[in-house]
């Protein structure tokens, strides 16, 4: 391949875990321990921010804040986002494994991309020990990108574009027009266009339709249509080049891009 030299993946959404499902539940606990309670949609809203300022997020919605407010006599500050990432952390440790199932997929289109000399780097909003449980149950079922840029490793995540330029360095490759960046999130999105990649949206994975594999295949082809167009509108806002169903679907778009080329 002559257009590009590497990919970067986002991981929840992505790579592993359809349907981004294991932060869902621990943000909704993590919450309720101070007596605050917040929806599924509240807690995907944010979704591919840093793990902190993903609860900075929520805690901005007015029907947290009024609820905080009520609750602890103020209106959320950073201090209480800290308090409720103490919580957070450790209770997504325990369980993000079970959800690391790769996406259908995901290992044969890497390998088709590194048969075509492409590196494969990767980016998360997920704190590096979050990670480190995430990333043998990945290897075990044969994925393992060359480079892993976390949430906690920089001074500032995404939606900047720190975490790629890191994955330039590591990956040894540029101009950054020359990598593409593969997420299912806005943020993600937007970090690759602020790093000025080509980016890929992953619509009926992510965290925008929010359905298991079997969920999924169980909706009409009408009902897949509706939620396909929905995540595609808010990717192509972020600035996504191109959408695809799910990373299965990458290698065919890159070659036809290169190809184009």
């Amino acid at each position: 391949m002559n257009r590009f030299k590497a990919v970067v993946f986002d991981w929840a959404g992505t790579t592993i875990d359809f349907g981004s499902f294991a932060p869902m539940g621990v943000f909704i606990e993590a919450f309720a321990r101070f007596g605050v309670t917040v929806s599924v949609a509240q807690a995907r809203g944010p979704m591919g921010k840093p793990k902190w300022d993903h609860i900075r997020a929520m805690m901005d919605l007015p029907e947290i804040a009024v609820q905080w407010r009520d609750i602890h006599g103020r209106l959320p500050e950073d201090a209480d986002v800290d308090r409720v990432y103490e919580v957070f952390v450790p209770m997504n440790e325990e369980v993000v494994a079970r959800y690391a199932t790769l996406v259908p997929g995901c290992r044969e289109a890497v390998a088709q991309l590194r048969a075509a000399g492409l590196k494969i780097g990767s980016t998360t909003g997920y704190v590096r020990s979050i990670m480190e449980r995430v990333l043998p149950v990945a290897a075990a079922q044969g994925y393992a990108p060359d480079c892993l840029v976390c949430a906690d490793d920089l001074p500032e995540g995404r939606p900047g574009p720190l975490g790629m330029y890191r994955c330039f360095i590591d990956l040894q490759v540029y101009p950054p027009a020359a990598v593409v960046k593969v997420d299912d999130t806005a943020p993600g999105i937007a970090e690759g266009v602020a790093a000025g990649c080509l980016t890929v949206g992953v619509a009926l994975s992510g965290n925008a339709v929010g359905l298991t594999p079997e969920a999924l295949a169980a909706t009409s082809a009408a009902e897949r249509a509706r939620l396909r167009a929905g995540a595609t509108a808010l990717l192509t806002a972020a600035g996504a080049d191109h959408v695809i169903d799910t990373v299965a679907d990458l290698p065919a778009l890159l070659e036809r891009l290169d190809a184009e080329a």
